[in-house]
């Protein structure tokens, strides 16, 4: 019999654990399939890892990745994506926001033969209007950087087939953006609208600096755009910085001497100054990408694994 492998990150979320699984378990007994629910726990403070572990006696489909201390979701996806043995791989998230119930349809179009079945937001009533506008415009602009390689709306929530999954994997990258490593491997997918909930328990763990530094490390890491866009920029200044040069020439020689005033000076001064110290901080988002890079550390450190004794892989 197949198998299928949810994974479901988490992070002091004590309050939704049990309404999640008590809300997926009923779904996933209708389905033919031997299921895993692997729990990534990214070093959580408050009850969580105690209530996985009375989960996993309960039900030993219920496993458990704990990491040693808290590397962020997207690397806790991608501990449990390492670990996850199903021949399809669902990410997931434990406050429901991800409805449940849309799984029957993933697997379905998996058995039609796609790789990838993506869930993708049909409105983002949910979040705020700061939100929405600022989310709208990062897939605008990451899609234009990336030529289409990541889908609008669309989050972890999706089914991945077991190629998709072990391509994934042999990616090297330790400063990792999961949407577009998801569009970076390629394969069929299908979309799927849905409608986000509200969550059904427990607070938001993205706050708006968050997820800008997110951002930024989604662009720099699937795009070189901004480098280029500087340089345009800086041929741009210098072109009219030598067609200024030629207009106070061309006066000087025909009305006599020209002094220019203090402050058209100090706009020129601030303005380049401004515009080499932003394009200097850009250069230096790629440099720190590099640096992340050659250290090769790994992405995520275990402290312990229960259900998955026998898939350790170090």
């Amino acid at each position: 019999m197949q198998s299928i492998s949810l994974v479901i990150p988490v992070y002091n979320e004590q309050e939704s654990i049990d309404i999640f699984y008590h809300a997926v378990i009923p779904l996933l007994e209708r389905e033919p399939y031997d299921f895993e629910l692997i729990f990534v726990d990214d070093g959580s403070r408050d009850a969580t890892l105690a209530i996985l572990h009375r989960l996993h006696d309960a039900d030993p489909r219920v496993r458990i990745v704990s990491l040693s201390r808290n590397f962020g979701k997207e690397y806790a996806l991608t501990a449990g994506l390492y670990y996850a043995s199903g021949d399809a791989v669902i990410p997931m998230d434990v406050d429901l926001q991800d409805p449940p119930e849309l799984i029957t349809t993933f697997l379905r179009h998996w058995e039609q033969g796609a790789d990838m079945v993506i869930g993708v937001r049909e409105n983002r009533d949910t979040d705020g209007r700061l939100k929405r506008w600022t989310a709208a415009l990062f897939y605008r602009v990451f899609r234009r950087m990336t030529h289409d390689m990541i889908e609008d709306n669309a989050g972890d929530f999706r089914l991945m087939s077991r190629r998709v999954v072990d391509s994934l994997l042999r990616l090297p990258e330790s400063v990792r953006f999961n949407k577009g490593l998801y569009g970076w491997v390629g394969f069929s997918r299908v979309l799927v609208p849905y409608t986000r909930p509200a969550r059904a328990a427990g607070t938001g763990k993205w706050p708006g600096w968050k997820l800008w530094n997110f951002a930024l490390d989604g662009i720099t890491s699937f795009s070189t755009f901004p480098l280029r866009l500087w340089s345009y920029l800086g041929g741009l200044i210098a072109l009219t910085g030598f067609a200024y040069a030629v207009l106070i020439f061309v006066r000087t020689v025909l009305y006599g001497v020209d002094v220019p005033g203090y402050a058209s000076l100090m706009v020129v001064v601030l303005t380049l100054g401004g515009l080499i110290l932003i394009s200097l901080g850009i250069i230096g988002e790629y440099l720190g990408r590099v640096f992340e890079e050659v250290k090769r550390r790994p992405p995520f450190i275990v402290r312990e694994l229960v259900g998955l004794e026998d898939k350790k892989r170090d």
